[in-house]
């Protein structure tokens, strides 16, 4: 057997090991599942396995149901349960049972083990701002299958050529900024009626956060109703403001200190007209007592941040800085494991396997979080594709049943995790510009309805 010596082996570390191994089994509480979703004693596909093969199919990308079966058939998860079909491979492996038992799963107990996966990994994370955590809060949009309950509940795209097919859901994202773990989304529909901006997501987001948190967000979010909601749910706040929207409130502000680039205000703020017609919801006497930084970066950049914290204008710009953190992650969620491209036909089916792709991204940051501490890295220093690849291969194909078979399968995916290093490329700087956007050769098109007998003319319509 290889001895990966880069893993310490010793007896405490053995410890480490097996406590790492109990906490992916306090995670994933298979028997809870169970029990909020009982089933008869000979049933194969309870709400444990169906969570896991989930799972196994976001961490894979997506793949197929087929493949989810016969990975079931070929490597059986510990908790599976003991049953002759499985001992004696005559588990079937059509896809019929398996398609039934995702529809039957509660959207509650897909709800409940999301959540519990997320903050039990996050609790597990150090603080990263003065023993307080910092959240990154971004919106994006993933589009779904063209079916018409997805397009009720998420409108397709318009323009002036019609509307589109594909539905458009908007995702309010909270990366945990030391971790990179992240909470269950909020979901709005982007387009039609009822649609949602960010900002409106907020306030239910906020809510779910630990307390006394820091939420960091870019100058989408720089307004007073995010700093309220923060303020109302025990939580503060550092958010990049519009020159616009920044003078507007420096003018009504008291300069209290300044140096060399950068200048810092005390302020009252209270929600103007405008903002209280879009959010009618405020009270009479809403305010917030803030603090204003303009901060000069270089000739072409100048931070506007508005913040609820005591620090100076020099760190809280250092702080910001790491807002970028959060294009990563999302990239990480909708791109390497294919989150963008959910291809659930209905919509708690959607919510479903967008609620185990949080599972799996956050499974992946903690394992990424765990090499790094043994590399004596920062998790980010570690490429979540590389570290995503070594832990479906290693761990996810196969979970074994006891401490001892876990801690050297847990050693050798350590061994190329700490090995997945991101390149240090110091002085390389890509700024953020705009692209024009591609011609697209088909356009938006209204789906006509089908001619009917009642038609007299019974004429296709063009």
């Amino acid at each position: 057997m290889e001895v990966h010596r880069d893993v310490p082996v010793n007896a405490a570390e053995d410890r480490e090991f097996d406590e790492a191994f109990e906490l992916l089994n306090g995670l994933i509480d298979w028997q809870r599942a169970d029990e909020m979703m009982p089933l008869g004693a000979a049933a194969i596909y309870t709400a444990s396995v169906v969570l896991w093969m989930l799972v196994y199919q976001r961490m894979h990308k997506g793949v197929s149901l087929q493949l989810a079966v016969k990975h079931l058939i070929e490597a059986p998860p510990g908790h599976c349960p003991t049953n002759k079909r499985l001992k004696e491979n005559r588990l079937s492996a059509n896809t019929g049972a398996y398609s039934e038992a995702r529809k039957r799963l509660t959207l509650e107990v897909t709800e409940w083990f999301a959540n519990a996966v997320s903050d039990s990994l996050i609790a597990a994370s150090p603080p990263f701002w003065h023993d307080r955590r910092v959240f990154l809060i971004d919106g994006t949009t993933i589009t779904l299958a063209p079916e018409r309950e997805l397009q009720q509940a998420f409108p397709a795209a318009s323009n002036q050529h019609g509307e589109g097919v594909w539905p458009v859901a908007l995702l309010l994202v909270a990366h945990e900024l030391a971790s990179g773990c992240a909470l269950v989304p909020e979901i709005g529909p982007m387009y039609g009626p009822h649609a949602v901006a960010e900002t409106a997501l907020v306030a239910a987001c906020v809510r779910r956060l630990p307390s006394a948190s820091i939420i960091m967000g870019d100058a989408n979010f720089g307004i007073f109703a995010v700093a309220h909601d923060a303020k109302q749910a025990g939580h503060d706040f550092l958010l990049r403001m519009t020159s616009p929207r920044f003078q507007a409130l420096a003018r009504k502000a008291s300069l209290t200190e300044q140096g060399a680039g950068w200048k810092t205000y005390t302020h009252r703020w209270t929600p103007s007209a405008k903002e209280r017609q879009n959010h009618p919801e405020l009270p009479v006497d809403a305010a917030v007592d803030v603090r204003l930084h303009e901060i000069i970066i270089h000739e072409t950049l100048t931070l506007w941040l508005v913040s609820g914290l005591s620090d100076s204008a020099v760190e809280l710009a250092a702080l910001y800085a790491k807002r970028e953190h959060v294009e990563t992650d999302l990239r990480n969620l909708k791109v390497v494991l294919d989150t963008e491209h959910i291809r659930a036909r209905s919509l708690e089916m959607f919510r479903k396997e967008l609620l185990t792709s949080m599972v799996a991204y956050n499974l992946v940051v903690q394992f990424r979080r765990q090499a790094a501490e043994l590399a004596r890295l920062k998790p980010r220093q570690l490429s979540f594709t590389g570290v995503w690849t070594t832990f479906r291969l290693f761990l996810m194909n196969r979970l074994p049943g006891n401490p001892t078979t876990w801690r050297e399968c847990y050693r050798k995916a350590l061994h190329y995790a700490m090995r997945d290093k991101l390149p240090h490329r110091p002085g390389r700087s890509y700024p953020r510009e705009a692209y024009a956007k591609r011609h697209k050769s088909s356009q938006f098109k209204k789906r006509k309805k089908p001619p009917t007998v009642d038609d007299p003319d019974n004429k296709m319509t063009k």
